[in-house]
Order: structure tokens, then sequence, then C-alpha cells
């Protein structure tokens, strides 16, 4: 992967070698859509803020993202879609949606649908929820790239956590610097601010943020009050920040440094070998944290153990919010 990127910055100018940033052409574009295929992270222009994007469907790459900007916990990431009609290929999309659609997309609206695509490969970026947060973006640049990508991208924000989002490509690479692979300059942002996201879960629309796309605008779009999130854990103030995440239907009793007899033992590190699963044998967090879901689904599945037992997780870079999710998920 590193060497592919590599070739990329050589067989370009010599300006772009040293800071990562590439002019949004269609050469670029091009090798910024392989980095996405093989796993890497593209920094991307979006009508919004730059994002910081990797393939969906890969749980080490989407990991890589939670790695890269110090995100403090898994929440779920936007996903962006080329085309509004690929909307009902990942979500379930009721008459609001699609309406909501039609009339903003491209444009700065993010949805939080119910999920209809259950690849476990999903789990990640969704952070385990039966939820999908999705958004067409009204940028040609981000266009290109995710149908040349053949994917949906995951992109939260391209800059480290509890920082300004960033409206230029310059702003990415300060705050990111060689965390990222490619960083493709489309130029400032044209409208600087976050998409507005707009949970339809619940029979009456509920503004979870505010964004490009404005509260009156939507109420009059839908000739109905949209409710403002209150905080309460019906009614996230963010994606994910306050929903109840995904946990085992069987106990979980995490920080255990041996499983009891009725216990399955997911195990982190070589000191488990034992174990019946291991989210990582060679203790690396990223991989840790691209197993997790799917194998607290595979525990909660097999029939043998009714209860599960997992080892601790060092209170380290990914390993804080791996440990915020398995503490959810063991209440």
């Amino acid at each position: 992967m590193l060497f592919m990127v590599l070739m990329c910055r050589i067989m370009f100018n010599k300006g772009d070698v040293m800071s990562g940033i590439f002019t949004a052409d269609e050469k670029h574009i091009v090798a910024a859509a392989e980095v996405i295929k093989n796993g890497g992270l593209v920094a991307f222009p979006t009508e919004t803020v730059y994002g910081l994007g990797a393939d969906a469907y890969n749980a080490h790459a989407v990991a890589a993202i939670f790695e890269a900007k110090g995100r403090p916990t898994f929440n779920p990431l936007i996903s962006h879609i080329a085309h509004p009609e690929e909307l009902q290929n990942y979500a379930v999309a009721d008459s609001r949606a699609l309406f909501l659609a039609e009339k903003f997309w491209p444009g700065p609206l993010t949805f939080v649908l119910p999920r209809k695509d259950t690849n476990p490969a999903l789990d990640l970026v969704c952070a385990g929820l039966k939820t999908m947060t999705i958004r067409c973006p009204n940028h040609p640049v981000a266009l290109a790239l995710i149908e040349k990508s053949g994917v949906p991208i995951a992109a939260p924000s391209a800059n480290r956590s509890q920082t300004l989002s960033p409206t230029t490509a310059a702003a990415v690479y300060d705050s990111l610097g060689e965390r990222v692979d490619m960083i493709l300059d489309g130029g400032a942002c044209m409208v600087g601010v976050e998409s507005t996201i707009l949970d339809l879960t619940t029979p009456q629309a509920v503004l979870l943020r505010a964004g490009g796309i404005t509260k009156e605008e939507l109420e009059l779009a839908l000739n109905e009050t949209v409710l403002i999130s209150d905080g309460n854990p019906d009614k996230p103030t963010s994606p994910g920040q306050l929903l109840k995440h995904y946990a085992p239907s069987k106990k979980l009793r995490i920080n255990a440094t041996e499983p009891l007899d009725d216990e399955l033992f997911i195990g982190f590190g070589a000191g488990y070998p034992s174990a019946q699963m291991n989210l990582s044998k060679s203790g690396d967090l990223r991989e840790a944290a691209a197993h997790l879901f799917q194998y607290l689904r595979e525990a909660d599945k097999q029939t043998e153990f009714p209860r599960i037992a997992m080892a601790p997780i060092p209170l380290q870079g990914l390993g804080l919010a791996i440990n915020d999710r398995i503490r959810r998920a063991a209440r």
C-alpha cells in the first residue's frame, strides 16, 4: 500500500511529494480511487468541508480513520454515495427520505435511516447500529472519486478530533499531515460548515446537527415541524453519540483475564492462546477495532456458550474507542 502511494507521488510533480497534496484533476482522482480500493485514506473536498475518506466496506480502513483523527469513540461515520438513486441500495428510505433526496441531493443533507445492507463489513462504519448515516455530496471531485472507487466512501471531516474542520487542502495537511495517503486539492469548500443531519427513523423528523440545509428549509419541504435533538438517548445530538449501540443478547463480561466455564472467551494479544476468538493476536489495536463488531456478532450466534468474556484492551490510541464500545455493550 505504502509503495503504491509513493509511486503515485513520484509520478506527479515534485511539489506534491513534499506535502501529499495533489491537484484534483482526472489522473489524480483515478490514483486516489486506487488508494481507496487498496484500503488507504484519501482526503477530498466536498461542498461542506474536506472529508477523510476510506472504503466503507473495509473495516481496517475505517479503523484507520479513527486512528488518524484520534477520534475518541466509534461514532457512526457518514457514508457518501455518488448518485441519489443509490440510496435505496444501502438504507430503507421512506417517502420523506426519497422526497428530500430528490429536492436537496446532491447537497449538504445527511440522513440517518434504517440500514438495509446487513453486510457485516459495514458494522464499523455504522458503529454496530441498525441505522446508516448517508449523503450524496454536491462536489464534482467527491462524486468522481466515489464513482471511480466503486464503493460508498466513509468520511468524517479531515482533521484531528476536537480541532476545526478544514475547508482547504492545506488545512487538512496542517491537521493530519502524513496520516493521510493522498490529499486531493479541489480548492476552498463552498459551504464551509458540515452537512445537516436529519434522523428519519422516527415518525417525526429530528434535526441532529444543523448545517448547510436549514431547519426552515426542511420544514417547508416536509410541511411539518422538524424536532431538534434535546440530548436524550432517543434523539442523539450527533450520529451515534447517545444512541443505544450494538450489544449482544448474551451477557458480556469485560476485562476478563480468563473465562468462566460457561463463557466464550475473546482474547487480545498473544497471551490468550486458548481463546475461541482473538481480536488481534499481535496486539494491533487497529486490527482489533476492525474485528470488534464482527466478533461480537459471531459470539452472540454461537450456541455452545451462553455468555461472553473479553480480555482487557489497553486504554491508549484506538483502545479508548474499543473500551468505550465494549463498556456500552456490557451494560
